[in-house]
């Protein structure tokens, strides 16, 4: 679904947090057959944070709350939703979003999970856009929180290399005498193929696809790759082709951190060059729904992100599912 956008929705506050247990290629080189050269050479990745025992996606954003309220003071006051978007719950419900308000004691607000695995922060701020514009809620917490080294086999080569733990948050609001930041919206999801990319629960099955059942993250590397490769830079196209913007118009793109040579690639074949991009991958690893804030904190922190970028924020992955937003960085 492609949408122009006439919001009055922004960004007013922005904060993350990652563990302090790092995972590097070494220590992974003494679970699996690997080495610091063939993981860097595949992945561009370098670290992963891995969240503590008894530390969960709640606690992480938590803490990535406390982030965003020591740079913003006053930040939390109003808010009257929060969306938590991960794969990694602490429980199935209570949603993790309903933890999250108990521990920040948020209690006039409602509280819900999104569930769009790597696209889930940015589709969790579509859904916050359309909640402003509706006049539904008015000051929206969104989070993005993974505890994925919980949920990894680290027996297995083509996947525990791969997976770290993070979360960011931002709030989103509406500030009605300013210029407006979100431009256009892109989503799609293709559950067809979406066995490629899976951490099962009740069901044993995807379709004709058998499951295994121990809860731990499976992927298709090489097809998810294939996937990757083709469709998103055929979605940035769209988003853009739909607005009557050029890949020069781009400032910074900020896609989801799968893989340092997946996000070249998409570089190369949609035109927007690699010095653009922000990226979160090489010492945080895959963080799922948490890799654009952590990939946004990069860029803030080198002074590459700064207000009035053309920014397009691109999540991808488990779905398989696609969500964009092209809007002006103006925080």
């Amino acid at each position: 679904m492609l949408s122009k956008l006439h919001t009055k929705a922004h960004i007013t506050a922005f904060g993350m947090y990652v563990p302090d247990q790092r995972i590097t290629n070494e220590d992974l080189s003494k679970l699996v057959d690997t080495n610091d050269e063939w993981i860097v050479q595949r992945t561009g990745m370098k670290e992963r944070r891995q969240a503590a025992a008894g530390q969960y996606a709640s606690d992480l954003a938590v803490e990535a709350v406390r982030s965003m309220e020591s740079r913003y003071p006053g930040s939390l006051d109003g808010i009257d939703a929060i969306l938590v978007a991960t794969t990694t719950p602490d429980t199935f419900f209570p949603n993790t979003a309903a933890l999250v308000q108990a521990k920040l004691e948020l209690h006039n607000s409602m509280a819900l999970d999104v569930s769009n695995a790597c696209a889930g922060f940015v589709s969790a701020m579509q859904l916050a856009i359309g909640l402003l514009d509706a006049g539904m809620h008015r000051k929206l917490l969104i989070i993005g929180t993974e505890v994925l080294t919980k949920t990894v086999d680290y027996t297995d080569r083509s996947t525990c290399i791969l997976f770290g733990d993070g979360a960011g948050a931002v709030i989103m609001e509406n500030k009605f005498d300013s210029e407006p930041s979100f431009i256009a919206s892109y989503s799609l999801t293709e559950g067809d193929i979406g066995g490629s990319l899976y951490r099962a629960a009740v069901s044993p099955v995807i379709g004709d696809i058998t499951l295994k059942s121990d809860s731990l993250l499976y992927q298709n590397g090489r097809e998810v790759m294939k996937w990757a490769l083709r469709k998103i830079p055929e979605g940035i196209d769209r988003i853009l082709s739909f607005m009557d913007y050029k890949p020069e118009d781009i400032d910074i793109f900020v896609p989801h951190s799968a893989n340092l040579r997946m996000i070249e690639s998409i570089s190369e074949r949609s035109n927007i060059p690699v010095e653009r991009i922000l990226t979160s991958v090489e010492y945080f690893g895959n963080t799922s729904a948490a890799s654009i804030p952590l990939a946004i904190e990069n860029g803030l922190c080198a002074g590459s992100l700064n207000k009035g970028n053309m920014t397009l924020l691109y999540g991808f992955g488990g779905g398989l599912s696609q969500a964009a937003l092209l809007m002006r960085w103006t925080l």
